[in-house]
């Protein structure tokens, strides 16, 4: 597996390479014919200025398209550049301020869609897809709940409201989310909820410390999902919930070179190592041996209106990036670029939308039931 993943590592970074000397050739050759017919122009200054400008204009496009299509945030081989990436976006308010507690999509019923999309608030739809998952969650009075990959705790909080007498605990790999996340728990009057600084591959919990896991788009990040998958299955208890939200590439492995140059550029511009099928996240967990009732879903259709809409909030409201100063403008106008192209890679199924959960099974169920119960696992077709 390693080997085949270092290998396709490899042919991608060939395929990148001969794509930025191609785009490189060509803007040469479009610079070489403006300048072909300055020369040709003769001595009227009036044209050879105009092809000059033109040849200004041509050369500003393809370097800010070589910029713009060169990822600049590639997984670094360890979690301290997700980390710190966070720690900067939190530090600066902006994300916070567009997207408000909430760092995942929205939920969009098929009512809502055919109204339009831009009717539903942006930061409603975050709320709303938390309340989605839990009801899909089925979790229903937990007294500990874990929340892995928390954010700055936009769910951990919700979760707390909705079970007060549970108690939660948020895990970031960034310290700024945390005291972001601790800050608006004690503003909004929560005692039972938490937030720490933790590596989710390798968490300081005790086996089976809770009744409901949760993870919504912490997965994206994780270089090993078996392990993502076996840490969290680890710390939940029997008879607890496991409830996974998560980006996901298209199932199988039959991309065709642009498809792979895409999701390409979409691992690297996020620090996302690599990403796998929702329907792959059913079969790990069917491999841990540990869990039973497991059910993966797409979810495409409902959260597909997030990624523009997320574009929009900042065209009608463009004031804070407007004053934030030229480095925030470059950051800004990255995400913008990015956010239309995962966009496009959902709607054409090259990306997917996973939902999946499961059940530890409480110690008392026999060994042959809960094979029975795994054995039944399929992923479901999708969500409307």
């Amino acid at each position: 597996g390693g080997a085949v993943r270092r290998k396709g590592c490899a042919v991608r970074a060939r395929v990148r390479m001969v794509q930025q000397t191609a785009a490189a050739d060509a803007g040469g050759r479009a610079l070489a014919t403006v300048a072909a017919a300055v020369a040709d122009a003769g001595s009227s200054s009036s044209v050879k200025v105009a092809l000059l400008v033109t040849a200004a204009v041509v050369a500003l496009v393809l370097v800010v398209k070589k910029v713009l299509d060169t990822p600049m945030r590639a997984y670094s081989g360890s979690f301290d550049g997700v980390g710190k990436e966070y720690d900067q976006w939190t530090s600066e308010g902006i994300l916070e301020y567009y997207w408000g507690e909430h760092i995942h999509l929205g939920y969009y019923s098929a009512e809502e869609q055919k109204r339009g999309y831009l009717k539903k608030n942006f930061k409603e739809a975050k709320r709303d897809f938390v309340l989605q998952m839990l009801y899909w969650s089925g979790a229903k009075s937990p007294a500990k709940i874990l929340d892995v990959g928390c954010g700055i705790g936009g769910s951990s909080r919700i979760l707390a409201k909705q079970f007060p007498h549970a108690e939660v605990t948020g895990i970031t790999l960034s310290s700024e989310q945390a005291a972001r996340a601790t800050k608006l728990a004690e503003d909004q009057g929560l005692i039972n909820v938490k937030f720490v600084v933790m590596d989710a591959l390798a968490m300081q919990f005790e086996d089976s410390s809770f009744d409901l896991v949760w993870a919504c788009e912490s997965g994206e990040h994780m270089p090993d999902k078996r392990a993502y998958v076996q840490e969290m299955t680890r710390v939940l208890a029997p008879g607890g919930t496991l409830a996974v939200a998560t980006w996901c590439q298209r199932d199988g492995d039959t991309f065709s070179t642009s498809e792979r140059e895409r999701l390409q550029f979409l691992y690297d511009e996020w620090s996302h190592p690599f990403f796998i099928s929702y329907e792959e996240y059913g079969r790990i967990m069917q491999n841990t041996q540990q869990l039973e009732a497991i059910v993966a879903e797409d979810w495409t259709n409902v959260t597909l209106p997030s990624w523009r809409h997320s574009n929009w909030v900042g065209v009608f409201d463009p004031w804070p990036v407007v004053f934030a100063g030229p480095r925030v403008w470059y950051r800004v106008v990255r995400e913008i670029v990015t956010i239309e192209r995962m966009h496009r890679a959902f709607r054409d199924g090259l990306m997917r939308y996973g939902m999946i959960k499961a059940v530890k099974p409480l110690a008392a169920r026999s060994a042959a039931a809960a094979s029975r119960s795994r054995s039944a696992y399929t992923p479901d077709i999708g969500r409307s």
